[in-house]
C-alpha cells in the first residue's frame, strides 16, 4: 500500500472516529456504522468496501448482525475475528435488552418484550422455544430456552415447563419461539402447543400470559390477536 493511500484511509479513520466521539451515531448510514465497527478488528485497510460489500451481501445491517459466522466469512476482507466480533456486538446488544427486562412490569410494557424476542431470536437457522418466568408483580425471575430444535420442527414438553415454572416460583409464563422460514402465521402444532401448555400451568394455578412468535421482521402475539382469548392480565 502506498504512503498516500495509508494516509487516506487513516485520516478517514480519525475523522469517522472524532465525529462518533462528537456526536454519536444518530443519523449514520448502515455501512458508516459498520465500517466503524470494522475498524477495531481490522487494522491496515479501509473497512469502508468491506461494509459496503457486507450490506451487498446481506441487505441491511440488521442482517448483517443475524447472519453466522461462517456466512460473513464468506465476504472478502472478513477474517473469523472480525466474524466473531460482528457476531459479539449483537450478543451485547441481546444482553443489554434482557436486563432492561427485570425492570418491568411486562404486561404493561410488551414492547420491550418484542424487543429483546426479535434480536434474540431473530435470524436462527434454526427454531429456539424460549420462556420467560414473571412473578406476582409480572417482573421477570428468568428467561431459559426450553428446546432448539431443526427448520420447522421443536418438540416442546409442557411438564418440563411447569416444572422450570414452579422451581422459579413463577405466577405467570410468556412462551416465545422463532419461525426460521419467517412466516409469522401460527401452525397447528404451535396452536396445539399452546392449548397443551396454558392446560399444564392451570393446574399449578400458574398463568400463561402469552405466546410471541417471531419471523421475518416482526412478531405475532396470540394474546393481541385473541388467539386462545382467555389470556388474562394478573
Amino acid at each position: 500500500m502506498s504512503k498516500a493511500l495509508k494516509a487516506d484511509y487513516l485520516g478517514h479513520r480519525k475523522r469517522i472516529k472524532a465525529k462518533y466521539k462528537s456526536s454519536g451515531i444518530k443519523g449514520w448510514l448502515d455501512y458508516e456504522v459498520l465500517e466503524f465497527a470494522l475498524s477495531f478488528t481490522i487494522l491496515r485497510k479501509d473497512t469502508k468496501p468491506i461494509a459496503k460489500q457486507l450490506l451487498s451481501e446481506f441487505k441491511t445491517l440488521n442482517s448483517v448482525l443475524d447472519a453466522d459466522r461462517k456466512e460473513l466469512e464468506k465476504v472478502g476482507g472478513i477474517s473469523e475475528h472480525s466474524a466473531l466480533f460482528l457476531n459479539f456486538l449483537k450478543d451485547i446488544a441481546i444482553i443489554y435488552l434482557e436486563k432492561g427486562l427485570y425492570k418491568k412490569d411486562l404486561v404493561s410494557s410488551p414492547d420491550v418484550v418484542y424487543d429483546y424476542l426479535k434480536a434474540s431470536l431473530k435470524g436462527l437457522a434454526d427454531e429456539e422455544f424460549k420462556v420467560m418466568f414473571l412473578n406476582s408483580r409480572n417482573r421477570l425471575l428468568a428467561i431459559e430456552t426450553i428446546q432448539k430444535g431443526t427448520v420447522n420442527k421443536s418438540v416442546v414438553y409442557p411438564r418440563k415447563i411447569v416444572e422450570r415454572a414452579l422451581y422459579h416460583h413463577a405466577t405467570g409464563v410468556i412462551i416465545s419461539h422463532n419461525h426460521p422460514g419467517e412466516s409469522l402465521k401460527p401452525s397447528e402444532d404451535d396452536y396445539s402447543i399452546t392449548k397443551a401448555i396454558k392446560a399444564a400451568l392451570r393446574t399449578v394455578d400458574i398463568v400463561l400470559l402469552d405466546h410471541i412468535i417471531i419471523g421475518g421482521n416482526g412478531y405475532f402475539s396470540f394474546k393481541e390477536n385473541g388467539v386462545c382469548n382467555d389470556f388474562k392480565e394478573v
